[in-house]
């Protein structure tokens, strides 16, 4: 069995039962783990007195009435109760991360936008000085939308921690690799793997190979859960066994620390004289995972057309009316295309959504020219989009036989919401102003003559 070195004075369990390198897995599992003997209690939650000196805690993501399938908590039980990481608050400024409502008078929404990736700067750059928001949609303050980012992270956080009050964070890396030391163990992420790290729990971001750039969906509202397959039935797209959650870690360390907290959209700073990161057992369903995008089997058409592109969801963040997402986290990578007789690229459509649309890798098949790995693409609600014009004319005059798509993979955050440009995208991200160019050329093909196609 693969063993975890413990970074930066973590301590974690040596044998991890039921584990993978360090990992459990499954989606919304109730999981236990502890990285001593014993610290985890058993029969009870709250025993009069815990294992070696330990604090019963309850962490909790859903009201406490929320109905049993839906609610989630972790009871941690850690060296410090978390009224000891919290101090005297002072607001402090992080003036490129952004949340909504951001409307801004002089930079327009509306429109169809492409961006070439945001480069690297010689400033170095933690998780939190990094993070460059792109679009915020909905309102922060009652807990519905979503905000956009880009991240560019040059260095570890030391001695410096921080939560999210407003949010739950997906995290899609595009270059380099990222360790998240959280409050119930470490994740590793790199390009091709997604991070999910929940509302409310403390964590800190250190370097393992950069420079780091990838993308962040930052979601207000419900917690990210895998779709309904419906008549797919039980298997392919998502499975649960694929997504991996820590197994317990801990520091035990005295040295000056500063926690960093989002609430509201606002930044706040305390200070403490330990590592936060003290949790030595955990047991409940609310807890940090990541997932391999290779691991996503899609489905498709496999005589004639194709589907609506919610065939591709990974995830989806429910808003309360049913069907409709707050957010829909959405693949398109490597897959094969056999339908007779198809317009087999993606067809030109309006959307009730907002698409935000990141190139992870290789070439997208509406665009082929143009969207580059780590470029952003975003198409508000109802704005008409699709194929430019050697996408059409090889959709149209391809020969129909098997064929993979391959090299590629991109992904959509899609909300019900209209995106907001933030000052960053509009002013300073590299904006491709030549792309809503790319349908000019599209020539008027009609011919009112009977049977012509």
């Amino acid at each position: 069995m693969n063993k975890v070195s413990a970074p930066h004075g973590l301590q974690q369990a040596s044998t991890p039962i039921g584990t993978h390198a360090g990992y459990m897995p499954g989606f919304g599992n109730d999981f236990e783990t502890e990285a001593l003997p014993g610290a985890l209690p058993q029969g009870m939650n709250s025993p009069q007195k815990c294992n070696y000196g330990l604090y019963g805690e309850q962490l909790s993501g859903t009201a406490f009435t929320a109905p049993s399938h839906q609610n989630e908590r972790t009871w941690c039980y850690r060296i410090r109760p978390s009224v000891k990481h919290s101090h005297r608050y002072e607001k402090i400024d992080l003036p490129y991360w952004k949340s909504a409502p951001n409307v801004v008078a002089d930079v327009t929404s509306l429109g169809q936008y492409r961006w070439d990736p945001v480069p690297h700067t010689d400033a170095p750059l933690t998780w939190l000085t990094g993070m460059r928001t792109m679009t915020t949609a909905g309102d922060v303050n009652t807990q519905v939308g979503m905000a956009t980012h880009v991240y560019l992270v040059t260095e570890s956080m030391v001695d410096a921690y921080f939560y999210s009050a407003d949010s739950e964070m997906l995290v899609v890396p595009q270059e380099g690799r990222l360790r998240f030391c959280t409050e119930l163990g470490v994740i590793d992420v790199e390009p091709q793997e997604i991070a999910i790290i929940p509302r409310g729990l403390v964590y800190r971001v250190e370097v393992l190979e950069g420079p780091c750039r990838g993308f962040v969906c930052e979601n207000y509202g419900q917690k990210f859960e895998l779709p309904g397959r419906g008549p797919i039935g039980a298997n392919c797209m998502a499975n649960p066994r694929d997504f991996k959650t820590p197994v317990a870690a801990f520091e035990d360390r005295e040295t000056p620390s500063t926690v960093t907290i989002k609430w509201c959209g606002q930044f706040h700073e305390t200070k403490i004289g330990h590592s936060p990161l003290d949790v030595v057992a955990w047991h409940g369903n609310y807890a940090p995972c990541k997932y391999d995008l290779k691991t996503y089997c899609p489905v498709g058409a496999i005589l004639f057309d194709h589907p609506d592109p919610s065939i591709f969801t990974v995830l989806t963040a429910p808003s309360g009316q049913e069907g409709t997402a707050n957010i829909d986290f959405v693949l398109f990578r490597e897959r094969w295309m056999v339908a007779e007789d198809t317009f087999r690229p993606p067809w030109y459509h309006k959307n009730i959504m907002s698409e935000l649309m990141g190139n992870i890798y290789g070439q997208y098949d509406a665009k082929p020219k143009g969207f580059i790995p780590g470029g952003i693409s975003l198409h508000n609600m109802m704005l008409p989009h699709g194929p430019d014009k050697n996408a059409f004319e090889g959709g149209s005059n391809a020969e129909l036989k098997a064929e993979k798509l391959d090299n590629t993979m991109s992904f959509m955050f899609e909300t019900r919401f209209p995106q907001h440009l933030t000052d960053f995208a509009g002013k300073e991200a590299p904006l491709q102003d030549d792309y809503i160019d790319c349908w000019t050329d599209i020539e008027k093909k009609f011919d009112g003559t009977p049977g012509v196609k």
